[in-house]
């Protein structure tokens, strides 16, 4: 079908590739290959970057620090990247984590977690959870204040971010100060309005959605089951209690739109300090247009969100 995107938008969709998640390296090699392509050449001016291995459950997991020359604060942003739970690598954020480190003067730890399908659920979240609490233990070779965790991810990323919150709580782990769940992917049942309208969406839509359940919950947990667990599809949790406040953000013309209102909205009912902002005309994915508008008002509102929540002044 078709769909009344923003004008900018949909002058560059016919230029969007295809991905196919059945077709798993093709469909890793196709993002590799977007994000580079969308990335061009990114500034690394003020920022020092590093490359470490910490350990987890399954082996090392590598991670990337981002360290500014002008340290604005002590809060540290946890960086979780998206892909579907099959796909990317610590380049699909590295131009965006140069930009918000070197602008915010905030050191920021991005992880490389295991993917599925080789390694479905729970190996990322694990990974994920390793990671944050290294981090935490080494929060003085880091200069940051363990107590002044922002989680941030972006749709699967988003969706371990949600999970990484929960888990944090229930286990007695890190404090986490603040929840970033950008275009969040966290509901494995796939019944909102969203998911069965937009089938043929570009970029993600609800054959793509279907397959990275798949292949994140394995055999061992069927999508749709009764048995999956909050912290696979943190939609499922009924009690949000106690966990960090949150800034929420969807699509108009995603599958994920209506899950990630819902998770909004639980959130809120929960107690829990939220803010939803729905950015009209797009699609998931839309971002990589970034010329686009709308795309800059999304950047910039992340940039102004994690302000605030940093207690920072933009660069």
């Amino acid at each position: 079908m078709s769909y009344p995107f923003d004008p900018e938008i949909a002058a560059a969709v016919p230029m969007l590739p295809e991905v196919d998640l059945h077709d798993i390296a093709a469909a890793r090699a196709g993002m590799a290959e977007l994000i580079a392509t969308m990335q061009g050449d990114f500034d690394e001016t003020g920022v020092s970057t590093r490359d470490e291995s910490v350990p987890g459950p399954g082996g090392d997991i590598p991670i990337r620090v981002y360290t500014p020359d002008r340290v604005a604060t002590k809060a540290l942003v946890f960086d979780i990247h998206g892909g579907g739970f099959a796909l990317g690598d610590l380049e699909v954020d590295h131009a965006s984590n140069l930009e918000l480190a070197r602008d915010l003067g905030v050191v920021i730890v991005s992880v490389e977690y295991r993917l599925a399908p080789e390694n479905p659920y729970p190996a990322g979240l694990e990974d994920c959870y390793a990671a944050l609490e290294w981090s935490v233990k080494h929060a003085d070779e880091l200069g940051i204040d363990p107590e002044k965790v922002v989680l941030y991810g972006v749709s699967a990323g988003g969706g371990l971010a949600a999970a990484l919150a929960l888990l944090a709580r229930d286990r007695g782990g890190p404090a986490i100060a603040f929840q970033f769940l950008a275009v969040p992917e966290l509901d494995d049942r796939l019944e909102t309005g969203s998911m069965r309208r937009f089938a043929d969406t570009p970029i993600w839509h609800r054959g793509a959605a279907e397959t990275s359940w798949d292949y994140y919950l394995g055999e061992a947990v069927k999508r749709g089951g009764s048995d999956v667990p909050i912290y696979a599809a943190p939609a499922r949790a009924t009690d949000l209690s106690g966990l960090p406040p949150a800034y929420v953000s969807v699509m108009e013309f995603d599958p994920l739109r209506d899950e990630g209102i819902a998770y909004a909205q639980s959130l809120l009912a929960a107690g829990v300090p939220t803010e939803l902002h729905l950015f009209p005309g797009t699609f998931h994915g839309s971002g990589v247009i970034q010329h686009a508008t709308v795309s800059r008002r999304e950047t910039a509102e992340r940039r102004a969100v994690l302000a605030r929540v940093l207690g920072v002044e933009e660069g």
